[in-house]
């Protein structure tokens, strides 16, 4: 699905605080959507905490989805001590190259043309090299803001990981050095000619909802629900 960028909202690209554009930042096409601001490209990623991390195993691409948080200028994600890419960024120098995509639908965009359909969104890719976190403290800082990124406040409210479980879990940073945003909004882009249509055309907003949380079966009837929960 496509749109003309004519009518969509556009910002200019600041070189303060921002991160230095690539050949692989770079977009080939709607290059008025991107950006390299810091800000944006943070806050893009705090809003989030499922990325989708690519890389090559075997001469093959492989993408997985995987839990992760900024802190900071990188990004960290976790995962068992015998998970491929976790091991292959521990075995390989200087680590395992890799790719992390970001990506929030914040709309429909439905036009009157099949042709002009297209979606407001907001995405960051960032191109680096995976490194396992070898350092405790730097593991345990990690491992507390992912939790906080599902649940801000969660880290301080639970039992914390013990030694068996720290050593039974990996941890990898990426370091936020080749980094683009791109970003989407504004209505359809019709054709002139067809906007006598006789078809539907708008944005249909799409967000992120919260149900009631739901306590474990086993949970002590006098605890309550977490504040932080219900602030979700």
């Amino acid at each position: 699905m496509t749109a003309t960028p004519a009518t969509e909202t556009t910002q200019s690209t600041g070189t303060t605080g921002a991160y230095e554009p690539t050949d692989r930042t770079v977009p080939t096409r709607s290059r008025d959507r991107a950006r390299y601001d810091r800000d944006t490209v943070h806050a893009i990623l705090d809003e989030a905490y499922v990325c989708h991390l690519g890389f090559v195993r075997d001469g093959a691409p492989v993408v997985l989805p995987t839990l992760f948080a900024r802190v900071g200028e990188s990004l960290y994600m976790h995962g068992s001590t015998g998970s491929r890419p976790l091991l292959a960024a521990g075995r390989t120098d200087p680590g395992l190259p890799v790719c992390v995509t970001v990506t929030h639908v914040d709309g429909l965009v439905l036009a009157r043309s099949a042709f002009h359909h297209s979606l407001n969104y907001r995405s960051v890719v960032v191109h680096g090299t995976a490194r396992q976190v070898t350092d405790e403290d730097e593991c345990r800082t990690a491992l507390d803001a992912m939790i906080d990124a599902v649940a801000p406040g969660r880290s301080g409210d639970v039992r914390p990981a013990s030694a068996r479980e720290l050593a039974a879990t990996a941890v990898i940073r990426v370091d936020l050095d080749e980094v683009s945003a791109k970003l989407r909004t504004g209505p359809s882009s019709d054709d002139a000619e067809d906007l006598g249509l006789p078809h539907w055309a708008g944005v249909v907003p799409v967000g992120r909802v919260y149900g009631t949380p739901v306590p474990a079966a086993d949970l002590d009837p006098g605890i309550a629900v977490p504040g932080y929960l219900t602030a979700l």
